[in-house]
């Protein structure tokens, strides 16, 4: 499993009804490789962890990306407890209170996404205001007559590197040691530029 640097981590809360998030759970995945960032997946998941919608939108970048599964908000929670260090937990929902681009991250930041169908649950919600643990909700602003949500990987990559260029993109300072395997597959230089 690779290392990642704590400085921002995400947490997508997945739903049991929502089927169309395992090729935004692949994306997402995709997201947190080239990002250097840890995926936290809270379940009851809805899907399998070998479905091939998950494995295509991730390519083969699997291997670049910390996947840890929680079974629920409490059991995350209590993960998210023993974790030392600063952090907090912000949540991204279409009723946040401030906007994402005017919010001030900061490095151990946990950035919590819904179902699209869903959202987040209230207890996660009300976690992420909790003084002292919460940083907090968030929205990303969008025209909200005729468009219910955004595409939840969208969502994520928006918020994610609007995050990160505030860090000033410091998680990607800390390039992890590939797998063996892995080593040699990409080419060291854009061939495409």
């Amino acid at each position: 499993m690779l290392l990642v640097h704590h400085i921002l981590t995400l947490l997508l809360f997945c739903s049991v009804d929502n089927k169309r998030i395992p090729g935004n759970t692949g994306s997402i995945a995709r997201t947190c490789a080239a990002s250097a960032v840890g995926l936290h997946l809270v379940g009851p998941l809805g899907y399998k962890v070998d479905d091939t919608k998950l494995k295509r939108a991730g390519l083969d970048y699997w291997p670049y990306v910390v996947v840890k599964i929680h079974d629920s908000w409490d059991h995350f929670f209590d993960y998210f407890m023993k974790q030392e260090g600063d952090k907090r937990l912000l949540a991204f929902t279409k009723r946040g209170t401030q906007i994402h681009s005017d919010f001030s991250y900061r490095p151990g930041d946990w950035l919590v996404f819904g179902s699209e169908t869903k959202g987040l649950p209230q207890q996660a919600l009300e976690d992420c205001c909790r003084e002292g643990l919460g940083g907090g909700t968030l929205r990303i602003p969008m025209v909200e007559t005729y468009v219910r949500c955004l595409n939840l990987s969208v969502s994520v990559g928006i918020a994610l590197y609007e995050a990160a260029r505030q860090l000033n993109y410091e998680q990607l300072q800390y390039q992890p040691e590939l797998p063996e395997e892995a080593q040699g597959l990409f080419p060291a230089e854009d061939i495409y530029a």
